[in-house]
């Protein structure tokens, strides 16, 4: 987490008073890649790396918002019909004119904000970013009457309609409900989860930024959605998650070869997802990342959201010996997620470094998973 006392001193310096401290962090996704908006199952935790603000209500209908790390200011009305220009200050925009169309009095404020997730690396620092806000603005404005869930929809709705990617619930979900040392199995239709301890002993997870940042605004993301729709409504079922293998080979002929292909890998993750909670009750983490190597393999040559460099990082973590390891998050960059032996994790990450050094002529970064809390007051 950054350092509170920087955006303490910054907030106390550019405004004159003291603010009240929130935090949201990022998140890793064990497995269940772009099941989320089919209706289907993940299994994300929340990490340490989260957003933190400092915020006050300043008695007008005016936001002023600094973020530290992009040196970045913006001064908006609440009530204004458009909202900032510039696509970070949207999701702040845009979580306040959510809570306001969730029956909460926001008023005008000050604040500052930072963090540590990485951005571009499929840890979800956009929604860390709208679930602090959101906690910050309800518990400020609302006295914690919205539910987390609310919140995480909300969240949700800001991608949605403020910046243009429709994503799934996972992300905000996890941001909001993240517990320390457990990861969390969620329905994302029904909205039901449920709390897996995760303490995997003689293992552990590690991520490695490939350093390639991704962009999910605009076509990439939104394209493989609409073809998973597409399948979907052919099928006459709601999303792709009540869609039987035997339903999608019968309308095969139907289908381009790349919307065919897009519903494969989803049909496929499905079961891919219950596989891993059978195999995690068991403490059978073998068959957790062969599971893990499958679900790049249908990421990388059926979703295509793969690159050069995170197809590198792979083939090197199974040539080392690592156990699982595929791309993590929304793709076309960010980071690969590695289940390892303990015994193994100096050697892998000396290694990875150098032959991606050699490579590309770039440092990756090792990121070390812990498993911590959701959005709260600090």
């Amino acid at each position: 987490m950054i350092d509170t006392n920087i955006l303490y001193d910054e907030f106390q310096r550019r405004f004159g008073r003291q603010g009240v401290a929130y935090s949201a962090p990022g998140r890793i996704n064990l497995i269940g890649e772009h099941t989320d908006y089919n209706g289907g199952f993940v299994f994300p935790g929340a990490v340490e790396q989260s957003i933190t603000l400092v915020i006050s209500s300043n008695g007008t209908n005016k936001v002023n918002a600094y973020a530290t790390d992009l040196q970045l200011e913006a001064l908006f009305s609440i009530n204004g019909p458009d909202g900032p220009s510039d696509v970070n200050m949207r999701y702040v925009y845009g979580v306040v004119r959510e809570m306001i169309a969730a029956g909460i009095a926001v008023e005008g404020f000050d604040v500052v904000y930072g963090g540590d997730v990485p951005l571009g690396a499929g840890m979800s620092s956009s929604a860390a970013l709208e679930c602090c806000f959101a906690y910050a603005l309800n518990d400020l404005f609302g006295g914690g009457r919205l539910d987390r869930m609310t919140l995480a929809k909300i969240g949700q709705a800001t991608e949605h309609k403020y910046v243009g990617v429709m994503c799934g619930i996972m992300d905000q979900f996890a941001s909001m409900h993240g517990r320390k040392g457990s990861l969390m199995r969620l329905d994302c239709r029904s909205g039901e989860f449920e709390y897996f301890p995760w303490n995997p002993e003689g293992y552990r997870l590690v991520l490695i930024n490939s350093c390639v940042k991704h962009e999910l605004v605009g076509s990439p993301y939104n394209d493989r959605r609409r073809s998973c729709e597409r399948v979907a409504q052919l099928a006459g079922v709601e999303t792709l998650r009540d869609c039987t293998w035997q339903q999608l080979e019968q309308l095969r002929q139907q289908l381009s070869d790349e919307d065919y292909r897009r519903a494969r890998y989803v049909l496929g993750e499905k079961d891919r997802v219950l596989a891993v909670c059978d195999a995690l009750q068991r403490g059978d983490y073998e068959t957790v990342g062969q599971q893990m190597y499958l679900t790049h393999e249908g990421l990388a040559k059926d979703y295509e959201v793969s690159c050069e460099e995170i197809d590198f990082l792979v083939d090197e973590a199974r040539r080392i010996g690592v156990t699982g390891c595929r791309i993590m998050g929304g793709g076309f960059g960010g980071c690969t997620i590695n289940l390892l032996k303990d015994s193994l994790y100096d050697a892998f990450c000396e290694e990875v470094q150098r032959s991606y050094k050699k490579r590309f002529d770039v440092d990756c970064k090792i990121i070390p998973v812990v498993i911590g809390d959701g959005a709260r007051r600090l």
